[in-house]
């Protein structure tokens, strides 16, 4: 009881901190006497512990909805993408009939060093028996994650032989770059999914290899991009503004404003430069985006980003859990506050579908905001906005032209992750004989009739409760087979290779593709 008090009471000193009354204090020991109230006299015996969590995460729900309470148990996972990695014993696996598939090793992880083969299943971890018990995901995530170089047992079922395997645990990383490839001779692409400690590395490699195969423009997608470290939202825009530009600055109640600032030269400072943003790129992502906006150093194709402008600090609480509490606003250079409103909780939670009713994700005009949100570009004086997101230069519509519920069924059962993991551990060999690179793959594999007609049969085996809807299918037949195609890539080498392949569904991706090589970029007035 004293160590949960002890926490409840550093809270609530943290949210008043440097005020110059006691209101913390009265507050903590009022709610030390319910506590021990209810623990001493109530009917029945309280779950003292459960209580406090939902004080905390109560009170916390009070003041914005990003300051959030993490409890012990669940730090390490809600860590994971921003340390960059977490400690296991790399695979990745998927759920398949009840039974741990592994559908790849980590490269250079402790299972792939083992010998643990894509296709194995899991049948036992430390002599338990995991399949045929219903097991679930995060179930099987705490029994092979643990702490680093301890050591655990798996016996995987290859082809029917049972192999025992002594893994001990180790650090496996979680990239934040998904994708890094040439488009054509001269557009590069990277794809970033979250902004961690090893992001600036990653892009930077990603660069660099980038430049040696001639990239002139590059296109920056942070599409679903939902942030992460401001610190390398500064330094990735430090690789994009020359000189010493301002890229953020922040400022709260009880942190004066302070200035991040570009400061070393970057290593793509100059040539043409798109970033794709979507409704839900937010965070760090509109910090990056907003810099490149406000000194006309590229432009921003896609849709009007998510609009999160207040800056968290992590903060440790005795018992080892943590919250994040937001202790100021951040600006991008031109002064543009980026936080849509949020006094009322629902109305915030329910933005994004309330855009969509609106016909935002469809129609540029759709979108409505006042002139007292209108600023201008440090360079040529172009008008942005502000107050809700970062809006596009170039806005590309949502495309649901091609959508049908009976593929949306199909995707979000499972089936085509399934069926492909059955495909290729089947014909792995003569695929990678047939198809040595994913440029052989790309232009030459086609999902024709007789492999369509086996991922029918396979998902009418594996649920009879879905049934085949031909006018569906052909309204979406070329989303299904990129979708087929884009996950066979990925089962065969990886993340780069599916995006390389699914990526000719990515409109947002393609209409920027046009504006580099349709010459139109320069039409835009930007830094020259």
């Amino acid at each position: 009881m004293r160590q949960i008090f002890f926490s409840i009471f550093t809270l609530l000193s943290f949210l008043t901190f440097g005020q110059q009354n006691n209101n913390a204090l009265k507050a903590s020991q009022k709610l030390t006497e319910v506590l021990l109230n209810v623990e001493r006299f109530y009917v029945d015996a309280p779950d003292i512990p459960k209580m406090t969590e939902s004080a905390i995460v109560s009170l916390l729900e009070e003041l914005d909805p990003h300051s959030t309470y993490i409890p012990k148990e669940e730090l390490d996972d809600a860590q994971m993408t921003i340390n960059g990695s977490f400690v296991g014993i790399g695979v990745r696996f998927q759920l398949m009939k009840d039974t741990i598939s592994v559908v790849a090793t980590i490269p250079g992880g402790p299972s792939e060093k083992l010998g643990i083969l894509p296709g194995d299943q899991i049948v036992q971890v430390d002599g338990a028996n995991v399949a045929g018990i219903g097991i679930k995901n995060d179930q099987v995530r705490q029994k092979l994650m643990g702490d680093l170089g301890t050591k655990v047992k798996v016996t995987v079922n290859r082809k029917g032989k049972l192999l025992d395997f002594n893994i001990t645990r180790d650090k496996i990383p979680v990239f934040s770059v998904d994708a890094a490839y040439m488009i054509d001779k001269e557009i590069g692409y990277i794809k970033l999914n979250s902004f961690s400690k090893t992001t600036v590395q990653e892009v930077q490699s990603a660069l660099q290899s980038l430049k040696s195969q001639g990239m002139k423009s590059l296109i920056f997608d942070l599409q679903s991009n939902g942030g992460g470290l401001l610190d390398a939202a500064h330094k990735l825009a430090d690789e994009f503004l020359s000189g010493e530009k301002l890229i953020v600055y922040s400022e709260g109640r009880a942190q004066p404003r302070y200035d991040l600032k570009a400061g070393k030269k970057g290593l793509f400072e100059e040539g043409q430069l798109i970033i794709l943003t979507d409704e839900y790129s937010a965070s760090a992502s509109e910090i990056l985006s907003g810099a490149i906006q406000d000194w006309d150093r590229g432009l921003i194709v896609g849709r009007r980003s998510y609009g999160k402008g207040l800056v968290q600090r992590p903060m440790a609480l005795s018992d080892g859990s943590e919250m994040r509490l937001t202790i100021a606003r951040y600006y991008t250079p031109t002064g543009r506050h980026i936080q849509k409103p949020y006094q009322d909780t629902e109305t915030y939670r329910k933005d994004l579908n309330q855009r969509y009713l609106n016909g935002e994700f469809f129609l540029k005009d759709s979108i409505k905001l006042p002139d007292s949100l209108m600023y201008k570009t440090l360079k040529t004086k172009r008008t942005v906005y502000g107050g809700g997101g970062i809006m596009p230069d170039v806005f590309v519509a949502l495309d649901t032209t091609e959508s049908s519920t009976y593929f949306a069924e199909l995707i979000q059962g499972g089936h085509v992750n399934s069926f492909i993991f059955k495909y290729v551990n089947a014909n792995r060999k003569e695929l990678l004989q047939k198809y040595p690179t994913i440029k052989e793959f790309k232009s030459g594999f086609t999902c024709d009739e007789a492999f369509m007609k086996a991922f029918f049969d396979f998902v009418a085996q594996e649920d009879s409760t879905l049934i085949f809807n031909a006018a569906d299918y052909k309204r979406s037949e070329r989303l299904l087979k990129l979708r087929l195609k884009s996950v066979l890539a990925q089962d065969l080498w990886g993340a780069n290779e599916m995006f390389q392949v699914y990526n000719d569904t990515n409109e947002i991706l393609q209409e920027a593709i046009k504006v580099l090589q349709n010459k139109s970029y320069q039409n835009f007035e930007l830094e020259k």
